[in-house]
């Protein structure tokens, strides 16, 4: 097996760096290897400050991608590491794309959204690939007995990939809750992925992306969220605090 990435720390969280995370989650998928992925930006990283046990789940999972604009910068600018933003969206649409190329069969699951959203996303990618294995997919809305059924139903199908998106930091706590149900799966929370899959929501234009601005499209879409983004430079200030105090290097 390809050797693990390099951990750096990110406000005391782990950010793993390396030049293929695709390749590297097919290659576990392959070779059954339970895989836990965090896709952590800075509004993630502030909230770990304040939530003990999301920091603790980011903390023992086996993958964290610089999935926001903030953490890049924090690793370009003061940790001078060679670097690009990975997007959630991104590493989840190339690792189902290599998963359907590579024809190892690897089953999928979709969970979260509102009703018919995971279904949705499922229907689009199988248009995309008809070769794709849908495990299934369920709702991230439902009454206690349902989620039972849901965790009875992963339990038996056993499926290799399941995208969960809660949002977060539900998600994150939830994979940590259940991955023991599938322990060889790979668990990747993919937040409104499911929505953009399925249609309901679009996503930012690609040059937005390209200049790490992709934030502000989703201000745009969503003026609610705004008081989360005050997130960003808290993260800022924090970030250049906590690096002059010689505590940002490597992890490991």
């Amino acid at each position: 097996m390809s050797k693990p990435p390099k951990a750096f720390s990110v406000l005391g969280l782990p950010i793993h760096v390396m030049s293929n995370y695709p390749a590297w989650l097919l290659e576990r998928v392959q070779q059954r290897v339970g895989t836990h992925v965090v896709t952590l930006n800075a509004e993630m990283t502030i909230q770990a400050e304040r939530n003990p046990t999301l920091a603790q789940v980011i903390q023992s999972a086996e993958l964290v991608i610089p999935d926001g604009a903030g953490v890049v910068l924090y690793l370009q600018w003061l940790l001078m590491q060679k670097v690009q933003r990975c997007p959630g969206i991104e590493l989840a649409e190339t690792l189902l794309r290599q998963i359907g190329q590579s024809g190892c069969g690897a089953k999928v699951f979709f969970y979260g959204g509102a009703n018919g959203v995971a279904e949705k996303a499922s229907e689009y990618w199988l248009n995309q690939m008809s070769n794709l294995s849908i495990a299934g997919t369920h709702s991230g809305f439902h009454s206690p007995e349902e989620e039972e059924k849901l965790r009875q139903n992963l339990a038996q199908l056993q499926p290799e990939v399941i995208f969960v998106g809660l949002g977060v930091p539900r998600q994150e706590l939830w994979i940590a809750q259940n991955r023991n149900l599938c322990p060889q799966a790979i668990w990747v929370g993919v937040g409104g992925s499911l929505d953009i899959w399925s249609g309901t929501k679009t996503r930012a234009p690609a040059w937005l992306g390209n200049n790490n601005l992709e934030w502000l499209y989703r201000l745009y879409q969503e003026p609610w969220r705004w008081r989360r983004m005050l997130a960003l430079p808290e993260f800022a200030l924090k970030a250049v605090v906590y690096r002059l105090t010689a505590r940002g290097g490597v992890s490991c």
